[in-house]
């Protein structure tokens, strides 16, 4: 059996997808990229701010699910440039300060709304 998750406190859907998909004891959360709940609007600046709000979306969708960022296994992260990496772990890092997740990260050709960073999660529900 699977449930469907969702949240206001991170951005809508823009597709035919769900923000996250809860089944046998895991949650699955979709990309998020740096849009803001509330606008709908790409934030602005940088890798750094946009890794932040990417983050912050990934938390309130993990809490709507029952879960938190200590709970993630895994986690995908796609940057629009490699050369972002950097700055884009150094945000990433504060948020798994201890016993980090599995993590690929890929550099992708265009990202929706031509933002720097997308990432999505498996975790614990």
């Amino acid at each position: 059996m699977k449930e469907t998750i969702k949240t206001s406190k991170a951005p809508a859907a823009i597709g035919p997808y769900s923000q996250a998909v809860k089944a046998n004891g895991l949650l699955f959360l979709s990309g998020q990229i740096a849009l803001d709940p509330a606008s709908g609007q790409v934030v602005a600046g940088d890798v750094r701010a946009q890794t932040e709000r990417v983050m912050e979306n990934l938390k309130a969708v993990l809490e709507a699910g029952g879960s938190a960022l200590d709970r993630v296994l895994k986690t995908t992260v796609f940057l629009a440039d490699m050369a972002d990496f950097a700055a884009m772990n150094e945000v990433y890092g504060r948020y798994f300060p201890q016993e980090p997740p599995a993590r690929s990260t890929v550099q992708a050709a265009g990202l929706p709304r031509a933002v720097r960073v997308e990432i999505d999660v498996i975790a614990l529900a």
